[in-house]
């Protein structure tokens, strides 16, 4: 089941939203929103796959309502407006429906949700672990059980279980084969997986008793982790 919530200052072009999720069985609507800011207090609490939203609001627009989440659910705009189709989409949005939009347009739009869902989670299979070579064999590396990856002149040492793994590859080529949402890279010489930090500030990270610094050059990384944190 995909859930999901609308937010439009439009108390009928929710109802239609509502009636038109009723209808469909792979979507759950959890909630409206007619108030941006309760809809944002709702967000910080809870887990949705998808919004549905209105780009032209009184307070602030559904794109920059969307850009301001830290964590982003899939999107579909709704709007009376067909101008801001290409914002839209240059927001990443799934669709983008022009009012007044049909049942059959919007079905479209939902199965868009469920595709990309399907592919999203096919993604989620494939990451869970990567190849490197040690030596001269291929070994699987399951990114669960990787503490910390570190550069080591031309090699990179993965601190994983149930011992650390060497091979020869640049910190830069191991991050272009890991999750974004899950690794993140401090330093010139460290990526850190975000599930194994303990506590961290402006200058340090601590992944059990191990203090990694925070590059000069990486400052928003603080940033990062603390918009990860308060999104949990």
């Amino acid at each position: 089941m995909i859930t999901c919530i609308a937010i439009d200052d439009e108390p009928l072009a929710l109802k239609i939203i509502e009636e038109y999720c009723s209808k469909i069985s792979f979507l759950q609507l959890a909630k409206t929103f007619s108030d941006t800011d309760l809809a944002l207090d709702y967000l910080k609490e809870n887990k949705v796959d998808a919004l549905f939203l209105d780009i032209q609001m009184p307070d602030i627009t559904g794109i920059e309502l969307y850009k301001s989440l830290p964590n982003k659910p899939m999107v579909v705009f709704t709007t009376a407006y067909k101008d801001f189709a290409v914002e839209g989409f240059n927001a990443d949005a799934v669709d983008y429906l022009l009012k007044p939009f049909e049942y059959d347009r919007f079905l479209k739009a939902a199965y868009k949700i469920k595709e990309y869902t399907e592919f999203l989670s096919a993604q989620e299979v494939q990451l869970n672990s990567i190849f490197v070579k040690v030596n001269y064999e291929i070994m699987k590396i399951n990114l669960k059980d990787v503490d910390l990856i570190e550069a080591l002149d031309d090699y990179i040492k993965i601190y994983t279980k149930p011992s650390p793994v060497l091979t020869l590859m640049t910190l830069k080529g191991i991050l272009e084969k890991l999750p974004a949402r899950d690794f993140i890279r401090v330093h010139r010489s460290y990526i850190v997986p975000i599930a194994k930090i303990d506590k961290f500030s402006k200058s340090k990270i601590w992944v059990g008793e191990k203090e990694i610094p925070i590059g000069s050059s990486y400052g928003s990384v603080y940033d990062q982790l603390l918009a990860h944190s308060q999104a949990k």
